[in-house]
């Protein structure tokens, strides 16, 4: 029996059917560390404390979007300013 065919065959079957990939991002993967797109949500980006957020929104009196779009340093500033100043 003749391998070429089969091998090439279950060479293709596994890309496509079991890694869902096409050889060319199978290569680039492998050559050069490159993940083909899985459609996997991104990674949260770092959130809040909780009790940073909760002390923004009810002390500060701060808008809960205006608080979801702060990254860590922002709210600690905005909390310090609070303390401080008083606004």
């Amino acid at each position: 029996m003749d391998r070429t065919v089969y091998g090439a065959a279950m060479w293709r079957h596994i890309l496509r059917d079991q890694l869902e990939v096409s050889e060319e991002k199978f290569w680039t993967c492998v050559r050069e560390g490159v993940l083909p797109d899985r459609g996997a949500p991104e990674p949260p980006r770092a959130s809040l404390p909780a009790d940073v957020a909760y002390l923004l929104i009810h002390r500060v009196g701060l808008d809960e979007t205006a608080v979801a779009g702060m990254n860590r340093d922002e709210a600690l500033a905005r909390l310090q300013r609070y303390w401080t100043e008083g606004e």
